[in-house]
């Protein structure tokens, strides 16, 4: 995944350098992807963080997105485990994600590093989902907080965190996040159709949170609930079977 990433990255600054003056920005970053390619990540950082600062490109949102990959790329190799500057590189790779997306408010180039998304979704999905399991209601509100911050999109994510929200009795918050819920989730043309990691929160979400509602003896949200996944989901064990328990 990371060579088809680094791939697609250059591919797309070749192709960029023809476009019109609207995205000329990747050219002008071309020293960031170098450096993100041949690994010198946190070269690529200081360099990212000083484009962050300067008037002229502190509103650019590729340095951003620059420093959200280099900390996700950092958090994964276990020479940085033991040192204090980078042992919160996962969050910081969330932190810099949500910065980027409020930068890239025109979504100019969102779609173009959808590899990078899924491995950050994914990332940032199964630590939010270990801290619950844990109880660590806390931390895993702000993983699932993230993501919705960096991809409003992610139907999945809002369930989770509300489910989240609701363990810490942060009910207007809860229901603020269903309503976020119920918005993304209209606005999917086909579950099918999103990527693999969307796909799998989606699920994960829809059956703790029909749990959750089962728990509170409200077994008819909790159907409720359920149905709204079953012609995407009734071929899964996990959910077929919870299906059929609560009919």
């Amino acid at each position: 995944m990371k060579k088809k990433m680094k791939g697609t990255f250059l591919s797309l600054t070749l192709l960029f350098m023809g476009l019109t003056p609207l995205t000329a920005q990747v050219r002008e970053y071309d020293d960031l992807l170098v450096l993100y390619v041949d690994e010198e990540y946190e070269k690529c950082i200081a360099k990212a963080e000083r484009y962050t600062e300067k008037d002229k490109t502190r509103r650019d949102a590729l340095p951003y997105l620059y420093l959200s990959m280099c900390y996700f790329e950092i958090a994964k190799l276990d020479k940085y485990a033991t040192e204090h500057e980078w042992r919160n590189a996962d969050r910081d790779a969330l932190r810099w994600a949500k910065r980027y997306r409020r930068k890239d408010k025109d979504l100019l180039y969102f779609d173009q590093y959808a590899d990078y998304w899924e491995e950050l979704n994914t990332m940032a999905m199964e630590t939010g989902i270990m801290f619950l399991d844990m109880e660590e209601y806390t931390k895993a509100r702000r993983r699932f907080d993230r993501m919705v911050d960096y991809h409003p999109e992610n139907a999945g994510a809002w369930q989770m965190l509300a489910l989240c929200q609701q363990e810490l009795n942060l009910q207007r918050d809860a229901a603020e996040s269903m309503e976020e819920f119920r918005k993304s989730f209209q606005a999917i043309d086909d579950i099918d159709r999103l990527s693999k990691d969307q796909r799998t929160l989606l699920r994960g979400s829809l059956i703790r949170y029909a749990e959750h509602m089962d728990a509170l003896g409200m077994q008819d949200s909790a159907r409720h609930v359920l149905d709204l996944g079953y012609d995407a989901f009734q071929e899964n064990p996990e959910f077929k079977g919870l299906y059929e328990e609560l009919n």
